[in-house]
């Protein structure tokens, strides 16, 4: 088999994957993958849940098509936006899976460092500001986050993953919307505890152990949040004293 029909088998499984599970319904979502100077990308207006190897479009370097019927994705734009100025990047992921896309409409980056894993393998998810999809507002707003993270929020819209192949790509979409539904659960539990700075300062330092290749993950712009106050510093108390000390402080400010 050629590369080239290997990475098309890859873009139909990870298109299934996608559609199973839920990360994009309907026609939404692309994926594609670098062959050497040319594109291998899904078409528009087609359910990547259906997809086959046959209608995945080639392009060449400027997202021209090369081979298929269809059109390229009306967003393969952000792709190439992506691919400029990531020269290690082969392949990218895009979708709107659930909790990860509510956060993006919240206006809230996926930036605390709750899990270890995150923190080694993609550090902050940040929030890219709105920009219309299917125009060059969606590839501009991503263009300064691109060459710090390896996955960004979409204001109003989805996600978008790369990596060095495709799997890599495809994963760390699990993994955004893995850690948008633990920290979704957390603001609902009421209790959410960062690792303290001297545990990611050591995550950061062992990336290499684990075997990840990720970038600056501590940019300007969105550097990891820690929670700096020390345990012994907290103060838990029960609703009804907390109402009590209000009453109280409350009184004491009347009375001034």
């Amino acid at each position: 088999m050629t590369k080239e029909n290997e990475l098309k088998k890859e873009i139909v499984q990870i298109g299934r994957w996608l559609y199973e599970r839920e990360y994009i319904v309907g026609m939404e979502g692309n994926v594609s993958a670098r062959l050497g100077e040319s594109y291998l990308v899904t078409p528009a207006a087609t359910c990547k849940g259906w997809l086959t190897a046959e209608a995945v479009i080639k392009t060449d370097q400027w997202g021209r098509r090369l081979e298929g019927d269809g059109k390229p994705s009306t967003e393969f734009a952000m792709h190439l936006e992506i691919y400029q100025r990531r020269p290690d990047v082969q392949a990218v992921v895009h979708a709107h899976p659930c909790y990860a896309s509510a956060f993006a409409v919240a206006g809230e980056p996926l930036d605390k460092a709750y899990i270890a894993e995150v923190v080694v393998g993609l550090g902050c998810i940040p929030l890219a500001q709105y920009g219309a999809p299917s125009t060059e507002e969606l590839p501009a707003s991503i263009r300064e986050l691109i060459p710090f993270h390896d996955a960004i929020l979409l204001a109003n819209h989805g996600a978008v993953t790369y990596g060095a192949n495709l799997p890599d790509a495809y994963f760390k979409m699990e993994t955004v919307e893995h850690f948008a539904k633990i920290s979704w659960l957390l603001k609902t539990l009421g209790g959410r505890k960062t690792l303290p700075q001297k545990a990611v300062d050591k995550l950061f330092e062992l990336r290499d152990k684990y075997g990840v290749q990720a970038h600056d993950l501590r940019s300007r712009g969105c550097p990891v949040v820690i929670d700096e106050t020390d345990d012994n510093e907290r103060v838990t108390l029960s609703k009804q004293e907390l109402i009590e000390w209000l009453e109280m402080a409350i009184g004491k400010l009347t009375r001034r």
